[in-house]
C-alpha cells in the first residue's frame, strides 16, 4: 500500500503555529514520523547498501557519506521518496511554512547521509539557491533521523544557533524523528564529533523544500554555496571558512557544482 501523509506524524492540526514558535528559529520536531514497519524496513535496507559517496564538505566535516538516490535502497526507501515528493507533502509543507513550497525531486545535496567514526559537521548556513535551478529558493530542511536505540553518549545531536541573536538549541537524533527547520542565512546548524559504537553510524535522510522566484532580481543576492562558521579548529580554520564561499563560487563558474552532479 502506498505511503501517504495520513500515515505519518504530520497528519495533525496546528503545525503552522508549532513551527512558527520553534526555537531558536522556526522549527518542527515530529516523533514517530513513519509507520513502524516502514521505518524498520528502511533501516534493514540501509544496512546492506554500499553505494555511498564521500561528502564534499572537506575540512568542515569528517567521515561523512551520502547518496541522493534513496529510492535505490529498496521498497521502503522508494516509498519514503514517493511520499516526500507527493502533492500531499507539498501541500502540507506549504501549510506549515505559510507560502507555496515543493520538495526538490532530485534531492540535490540531500538523500541518505551517514556519519562514521568520529564524524562531525561544523556549524553552517546552507546554500539558499538551488545549484541547477537558479530561481529555486531553499526554504526548509527536512531531516529524518534513523538512529535505532540512540543514547546520549553517542553524540550527534543536531545543534542549532541563530546567527543574529546567538540563541541556541539542540535536537536529539532519535530513531524515526523528523525535523523540519527554516533554512536562511541565520539558521546555523551542525553536529559535534560522534561516538557511536563500532559498526554503527549516525544516519539520516535529508531533503529540501523550495519556493520559486518570479524573477532573476528576486534571487540576485542568494548563493549556491555553504557558509561555514566553525566553532572549533582555531583561527586558521575560521579564516579558511571566510574565503571558502568565494573560492567555491569561482570553481562552480568554471567546473559547475559538484553537489549538483551527484546522482
Amino acid at each position: 500500500m502506498p505511503l501517504s501523509i495520513v500515515d505519518t506524524g504530520l497528519n495533525r492540526p496546528n503545525l503552522y503555529a508549532e513551527f512558527s514558535a520553534g526555537h531558536p528559529f522556526p522549527l518542527l520536531v515530529i516523533d514517530n514520523f513513519l509507520p513502524e514497519t516502514i521505518a524498520n524496513g528502511v533501516i534493514e535496507e540501509i544496512a546492506t547498501y554500499q553505494a555511498f559517496q564521500k561528502s564534499n564538505d572537506y575540512i568542515f566535516a569528517k567521515n561523512k557519506f551520502e547518496n541522493p538516490s534513496i529510492d535505490k535502497l529498496g521498497l521502503n526507501g522508494a516509498a519514503i521518496k514517493t511520499l516526500l515528493l507527493s502533492s500531499d507533502m507539498a501541500q502540507t509543507l506549504t501549510e506549515i511554512f505559510g507560502h507555496r513550497v515543493f520538495v526538490d525531486p532530485e534531492f540535490v545535496g540531500g538523500g541518505l547521509h551517514r556519519g562514521g567514526e568520529g564524524s562531525f559537521l561544523d556549524m553552517h548556513a546552507d546554500f539558499n539557491l538551488h545549484p541547477r535551478n537558479r530561481r529555486w529558493i531553499r526554504e526548509l530542511n527536512i531531516l529524518l533521523y534513523l538512529n535505532k536505540d540512540w543514547k546520549p553518549e553517542y553524540g550527534g545531536c543536531l545543534d542549532l544557533r541563530h546567527a543574529q541573536s546567538g540563541e541556541t538549541a539542540s535536537v536529539e537524533p532519535h530513531f524515526n524523528r523528523l525535523v523540519l527547520m527554516l533554512t536562511k542565512d541565520f539558521t546555523l546548524h551542525g553536529y559535534k564529533p560522534i561516538n557511536f559504537p563500532p559498526g554503527q553510524f549516525r544516519t539520516s535522510i535529508a531533503t529540501y523544500a523550495y519556493s520559486e522566484a518570479a524573477s532573476d532580481e528576486e534571487v540576485a543576492d542568494l548563493k549556491t554555496t555553504t557558509t561555514w562558521v566553525p566553532e572549533h579548529g582555531g583561527p586558521m580554520k575560521s579564516m579558511i571558512a571566510k574565503v571558502t564561499p568565494k573560492l567555491v563560487t569561482l570553481k562552480q563558474k568554471i567546473l559547475g557544482s559538484a553537489t549538483a552532479r551527484k546522482k
